[in-house]
């Protein structure tokens, strides 16, 4: 692994939040002026495809990035705010609703979150 794959990795395991590209981006170049976005981007296309962190998309926001460890998410239905939500693992109980071997699966749960709901009121 590259020593900017390194930096990421770290970032995303070190973070509370689901980074984007460009967040990830703003806060490598913090430390060095000599990164770019597209490095950025393909060694976040290099840590997914080796299981090393999971991208979440949401339709209409950017896609984040996060750790692997088994959680779901709650998604804001109106800024796209995500926050973790730490389910009973359901991989038994789909797997035995279809024949073919479940891989895995990304649950997301639509919400109103605490700052939009005070917005609406």
């Amino acid at each position: 692994m590259n020593k900017n794959a390194e930096l990421i990795l770290e970032m995303i395991h070190a973070s509370t939040e689901h980074l984007t590209a460009e967040q990830i981006y703003r806060k490598l170049i913090e430390d060095s002026s000599k990164m770019v976005l597209a490095t950025v981007y393909n060694n976040l296309t290099q840590l997914c495809a080796q299981g090393l962190i999971r991208k979440i998309s949401t339709e209409g926001y950017p896609d984040r990035y996060d750790k692997v460890i088994r959680h779901d998410h709650l998604v804001c239905r109106k800024c796209g705010k995500l926050k973790d939500i730490f389910l009973k693992d359901l991989t038994e109980q789909l797997q035995l609703q279809i024949e073919e071997e479940l891989l895995f699966y990304d649950l997301k749960i639509g919400y109103l979150c605490r700052e939009c709901q005070q917005k609406e009121q």
